[in-house]
């Protein structure tokens, strides 16, 4: 008998410290912030196998395409429901001259793509061609203008091209190369990286560079326009508050890039696929630096713009690493594992969190390149596990944003420490309510109580994706190793939600 209590005891007591492991969350009503679905953007540049054997086939290619358009890339991402695809870079952009890509592909100028590994560019894919893909996929154009080498000129002309709906000597051009009717593309970047291999200027000298440009990219009759700043670089405060201070609102946004560096050594950022835990640690810790550049820069912006009229764009972020062994070096090709798919989860998240000034962000790069959604292999495609978190998160796309309160466990490695959990939430038009939970830690799941304040609803579905090992990686033999799957381990318990989230996983729920 004895026995048999201390045994009651012991059970009692593993009850109340599973309890007190119970992470608490909380999501409160929406209020009138809106998760924008430009967040969900994505970056094809000049670089590598992104547009040429890319999007872009061959002329005699057996591979199924419209116009020489990849239609099994356009459909992929067609799914996810790409909102904005940024073009035609990157470091490129400003090499880039428009008319060398316009007109009858036989008679276009070659150029050297100095940048991307010193390739011949035979500018057979250009601005007919871009707007022809964003058209397939159904989204909105961004394009970033030569601020580099080009001329105040040029990049005038580029938007009278595209935006002008009259008789001008652009649109005669136009016409001629078998377009009548403008696109009328508002996303327009002004220079890109002025700071780095946009022209190595000084955040004084490029604001004022900004105003002009600016100032002659006109607002056609029905095409105004969404100038993009150029912005800093990961932790340049400074350049933040420049372009703030100068620039003002004569800006729809400024940009910001930051790449996640697995060992935070731009001569050796570490390999994709070959990596422990304490380097998936510092991966992840790197990873987490966004949330502060973020708050940061948010922080100035507001000084200077307190209604939040300026949007911040992070038109480029992911993960960079070591290209593959037996790959050009300046192509950035890269496998693309688990790892990566809890790293475009953790910075979806924090994005979301941030809707009130992020409402851009381009992840770098569609397709063969850096954090892909799309790997080919001539006619084979395979769908990365970072595509597979786009498709989860898609349900944020201009939902209202559903504030969140939590304390998260802890992550630990050696001596150090990061958050394990990261949350966002979001309630749709229909009124159904997403929360995507990331679980960064590989050892441990999590238990969850969450309350939902003022918010009905009566039943709970997810779709989780996950895998064996961080590792993982889905290949041309084996190309759904990882990917989506139903997900079981949350329950409706009174007016409670109770869920699960197993190891290094992304789940996102759906209450209705």
């Amino acid at each position: 008998m004895k026995k048999l209590f201390f045994s009651a005891a012991l059970f009692c007591s593993s009850i109340l410290v599973h309890a007190q492991n119970e992470t608490q969350l909380t999501i409160k009503p929406a209020g009138n912030q809106v998760v924008s679905k430009h967040i969900y953007g994505h970056f094809s540049e000049h670089l590598g196998r992104c547009i040429y054997d890319g999007f872009w086939v061959d002329e005699n290619s057996t591979i199924p395409n419209k116009g020489r358009i990849r239609l099994d890339i356009v459909d992929a991402l067609k799914k996810i429901k790409v909102p904005n695809l940024r073009w035609p870079g990157g470091c490129f952009a400003d090499e880039y001259h428009w008319r060398d890509g316009i007109g009858p592909r036989n008679q276009r100028p070659k150029m050297v793509n100095t940048n991307w590994g010193g390739v011949t560019e035979d500018n057979s894919f250009g601005t007919h061609e871009f707007l022809d893909l964003c058209q397939m996929i159904n989204c909105e154009p961004y394009i970033a203008g030569n601020v580099g080498s080009g001329t105040v000129e040029e990049m005038a002309k580029w938007v009278e091209y595209l935006n002008f709906d009259g008789v001008s000597p652009m649109t005669a051009i136009r016409s001629q190369n078998g377009r009548e009717k403008p696109w009328k593309v508002s996303f327009w970047g002004v220079g890109n990286e002025s700071w780095g291999c946009g022209g190595s200027m000084t955040p004084a000298y490029y604001s004022d560079l900004y105003r002009r440009y600016a100032t002659y990219a006109r607002n056609y009759p029905g095409a105004p326009l969404k100038k993009i700043a150029s912005g800093a670089n990961s932790s340049d405060y400074n350049w933040t508050e420049t372009c703030m201070k100068n620039i003002g609102d004569q800006m729809w946004g400024l940009t910001l890039h930051y790449y996640t560096i697995p060992t935070g050594n731009w001569g050796k950022k570490g390999s994709a696929t070959k990596f422990d835990e304490k380097e998936y640690f510092s991966t992840m810790k790197n990873c987490l630096q966004m949330e502060e550049l973020v708050t940061k820069h948010s922080e100035i912006m507001d000084k200077y713009d307190p209604k939040k009229k300026v949007a911040l764009v992070v038109d480029e972020w992911g993960i960079w690493t070591d290209v593959e062994p037996g790959t050009n070096p300046g192509f950035l090709y890269q496998q693309n594992s688990l790892r990566d798919a809890l790293i475009a989860g953790t910075t979806l998240n924090i994005f979301n969190n941030h809707s009130d000034r992020v409402k851009m962000a381009n992840l770098a790069q569609t397709v063969n390149v850096l954090q892909a959604l799309v790997l080919t292999e001539k006619d084979k495609m395979v769908l990365t596990p970072t595509y597979h978190v786009f498709d989860l998160y898609k349900v944020h796309q201009d939902a209202k944003y559903l504030p969140i309160a939590f304390t998260s466990p802890e992550y630990t490695v050696g001596n150090q420490k990061i958050p394990a959990l990261n949350v966002s939430a979001s309630q749709d038009s229909s009124g159904a309510i997403h929360i995507s939970l990331v679980n960064l830690d590989p050892n441990k799941k999590i238990a969850l109580s969450t309350a939902l304040e003022g918010l009905k609803w009566s039943s709970v579905s997810g779709q989780i994706l996950t895998s064996a090992k961080l590792t993982d990686v889905n290949t041309f033999n084996d190309p759904n190793k990882v990917h989506n799957t139903k997900f079981t381990g949350a329950k409706k318990s009174g007016n409670s939600l109770k869920v699960e989230l197993p190891a290094q996983s992304i789940v996102v729920l759906e209450l209705k």
